[in-house]
């Protein structure tokens, strides 16, 4: 999983921002199954990234734009939050996704930035009772989108070909991470290179295997979301997990969003453990595989110009510490 992608710092970025039909209003409709509540971890959080000007000029303009862990019921609660140094603008996307947008310009050469945030967040462990999966569906997160190539006439036929005899839309989910279990090799790549790229011989991380399974599923007209995170490392991880992770929920009818790790969960051993339950080692930063304020990166973004006198560098990092457990 990458954790951000650097832009030429010469020049004005021009990027292609999708059209997006996904109301962050209008994201959880009610539901006769809720998911039940076994545990919950607290955790304290904290992220540090340093803005260093190797000089030797200054720039002109210097923003950047820092992906904040907000309360994402049912998944999780932020207690507490924060953010030196003080002086940002609070910045929200269509996803509802919140943003600190700090303002550097006129950055000396020579002179480091430090951005801290700290956090307290309650991070739930969820079941969900499939009994019942019929009923009405929404119709948001359901259109193909970069990376998420679900009109792609590959993605359509394999998901009908996975689809044929599963019943109920649980089932049918079913299948896309049996499938994407059994028959993807998961080799880290720094990249996400969508969902149709998880079919070839490129090999796939937890950036393929999420945008293959919510491809799949847009296919068939179940709506499917995208999350990027941290995944908090114990001993019970898998030895080859990242800190830096992505994971989908998909909505089932009668239950709602349900969540889901095809990644965790790739092995026949863990298969169960990461389908229709949320484990709470699982923290979400951002909603959505593109958000239009990161600009095509993750957890955050910095621009700055004129970049032919002025070299900024970033660096970032983030520690998680466990202070509480209840449950399981």
């Amino acid at each position: 999983m990458r954790f951000f992608r650097k832009f030429p710092s010469f020049a004005l970025l021009i990027f292609l921002m999708l059209g997006c039909q996904h109301p962050a209003a209008s994201l959880s409709p009610e539901v006769s199954l809720p998911p039940s509540s076994i545990g919950q971890r607290e955790y304290q959080v904290h992220q540090r990234l340093t803005l260093t000007n190797a000089g030797p000029g200054k720039p002109e303009k210097q923003n950047l734009w820092v992906a904040l862990i907000r309360t994402v019921l049912p998944y999780q609660e932020v207690l507490s939050k924060k953010i030196t140094p003080e002086e940002y603008v609070l910045v929200t996307d269509e996803y509802g996704n919140q943003y600190a947008q700090f303002d550097f310009s006129d950055h000396p050469a020579g002179k480091t930035l430090i951005v801290e945030i700290d956090y307290q967040v309650v991070v739930k462990e969820l079941t969900y009772n499939l009994s019942v999966c019929e009923g009405g569906m929404l119709e948001e997160f359901t259109q193909p989108e970069l990376h998420i190539e679900s009109a792609n006439p590959q993605i359509i036929a394999l998901a009908s070909k996975l689809s044929q005899g599963q019943k109920t839309v649980c089932q049918q989910v079913r299948a896309f991470y049996d499938y994407i279990g059994n028959e993807l090799v998961y080799t880290y790549n720094g990249e996400n290179w969508g969902a149709q790229a998880a079919l070839g011989p490129m090999g796939a991380d937890c950036t393929e295997y999420t945008s293959l399974l919510i491809a799949l599923s847009r296919a068939k007209g179940i709506p499917a979301r995208y999350f990027t995170g941290l995944l908090y490392l114990d001993k019970d991880t898998n030895a080859i997990a990242n800190l830096l992770h992505a994971w989908p929920d998909v909505y089932f009818h009668a239950v709602g969003w349900v969540a889901l790790d095809p990644t965790l969960g790739r092995t026949p051993v863990k298969r169960d453990l990461y389908f229709a339950h949320y484990t709470p080692d699982h923290i979400i930063v951002t909603m959505g595989v593109n958000p239009s304020v990161l600009r095509g990166s993750s957890y955050w973004t910095h621009l700055y110009w004129p970049g032919d006198s002025t070299r900024i560098q970033v660096s970032g990092e983030w520690k998680i510490d466990l202070i509480a457990e209840e449950g399981n």
